[in-house]
């Protein structure tokens, strides 16, 4: 690439890093995560551990963005004169690739259930039957792949600078119906008294690890997707600023969702702690004995499109550009190789429910397992952890040039007495998520 694209507003950018940060993880994650975690209590652990561990990692990884100009496939090496950090840039690039093998698999059962609910056959939706139909998984798998790297194939500025602005401002507007509608529910009291008000009673170990956990991912660090964004904006304000903007409009959408879920649960009598099922089968249950239940779930399910699509466009534009940068391609023909690039890889997913039959952990568990292991509970975890090294000491960038890329600007400034933290505290509860998920993990 001869000259480098940069996007046009920082509403664009703030709009874009937040869009790449929600997606499902806050849409779907958070609200059963507070469901199986104690509600309230939950969500003051997690806001707590966002302001200590999320924001710092966030500006580094804005930082090393910025700095580098360049896609995570070459940002480490470029900063640091120790050049093997330079393989931290292909980790990058098999995360993002990972991380998309199963994420447009689901974002195709989201478009398959907001199609279902358009057309009036919600009444006969099964999240099992529809997971064992391979065309249903692979036909849906395309569309979002092609949806995704069409609108990405323009500029960057025309495409998906554009498109992301309409879609999250579309996306807050479905949410806040969405939750007006939820609080005129018979069960609103109950719902938002369990999700909003913290019961000490409620606050364990496992609750506390737990909001760490979400915290910490939540924000899409250590494969380089908030990086990306940086290396397209110009320096005229500082990355703390910039970070809590995003992470107040992050935190804003996992929790109205939660607004819009747990009232509708507690009216319908369903398991708020339903797990990952929380929203296809249970939400399912409640739109189809709601009033007007076809209205309200295919907007539900549209709102859950767009939150879907804002994670995919920015994790493929990352792909996008660290292939163009290796091999000098216009984005068009990028488009077409990275987005069959993503289909076969996809693939394995869709059609492991039903067709593939591989078993990597515990008996049930299928290649989405697999992927959500891989990206999860190892890259995404070591990922950060490289970061923070990277940017904390001498063998890596440095603490001295990070804190002066990150106070680069006007606005906030990152205090330099978080040092201490960023050096010792960070590194260790990084190491500890990272133990603490491979010793809970269900191997078999």
């Amino acid at each position: 690439m001869k000259k480098r694209d940069h996007l046009s507003s920082r509403l664009g950018f703030i709009m874009l890093s937040a869009g790449c940060a929600i997606g499902c993880g806050n849409v779907w994650k958070f609200p059963w995560m507070c469901g199986q975690n104690g509600g309230g209590s939950f969500i003051l652990l997690y806001i707590l551990c966002l302001l200590i561990l999320g924001i710092p990692v966030m500006v580094m990884e804005l930082s090393v963005g910025r700095a580098a100009q360049t896609s995570p496939l070459y940002m480490y090496q470029k900063l640091s004169d120790h050049k093997q950090w330079g393989f931290l840039g292909k980790i990058c690039f098999l995360g993002n690739l990972g991380l998309m093998a199963f994420y447009t698999v689901v974002t195709g059962w989201i478009i398959y259930y907001f199609v279902q609910f358009l057309c009036g056959n919600q009444a006969t939706l099964s999240f099992g039957a529809m997971t064992q139909d391979p065309y249903i998984n692979v036909f849906y798998l395309f569309v979002t792949v092609l949806f995704a790297f069409f609108i990405l194939s323009f500029q960057l500025q025309k495409g998906l600078e554009k498109v992301t602005k309409y879609m999250m401002s579309a996306l807050i507007i479905l949410m806040l119906i969405l939750a007006l509608h939820s609080f005129v529910l018979s069960g609103a009291k109950e719902g938002l008294q369990f999700y909003l008000v913290p019961r000490l009673e409620d606050i364990h170990i496992s609750t506390i690890v737990n909001a760490m956990n979400q915290a910490f991912f939540t924000l899409s660090v250590g494969m380089g997707g908030m990086a990306i964004f940086g290396s397209y904006i110009d320096k005229q304000h500082s990355l703390l600023g910039e970070s809590l903007h995003i992470i107040v409009l992050d935190t804003f959408v996992a929790i109205v969702a939660g607004l819009i879920i747990f009232p509708a649960c507690y009216t319908y009598n369903v398991e708020v702690s339903a797990g990952p099922s929380l929203l296809f089968d249970t939400m399912t249950t409640v739109f189809t004995h709601m009033h007007q239940g076809r209205l309200w779930g295919t907007l539900f399910f549209l709102f859950m499109i767009f939150a879907a699509f804002s994670t995919v466009l920015g994790v493929c534009e990352n792909i996008l550009a660290m292939v163009r940068e290796k091999t000098g391609w216009h984005r068009p023909k990028g488009c077409i190789v990275c987005g069959i690039s993503v289909f076969i890889c996809a693939l394995t997913t869709a059609l492991g429910f039903n067709v593939i039959h591989f078993q990597p952990f515990a008996m049930g568990t299928t290649f989405l397992d697999f992927w959500d292991f891989m990206i999860s509970n190892l890259i995404m975890p070591l990922g950060s952890l490289a970061l923070v090294i990277f940017c904390s000491w001498k063998i890596g960038w440095g603490w001295d040039a990070f804190i002066q890329e990150a106070n680069t600007g006007k606005g906030l400034r990152f205090p330099k007495w978080m040092q201490f933290v960023c050096r010792f505290v960070l590194p260790c509860v990084i190491v500890f998520i990272f133990v603490n998920g491979m010793l809970h993990f269900s191997w078999r």
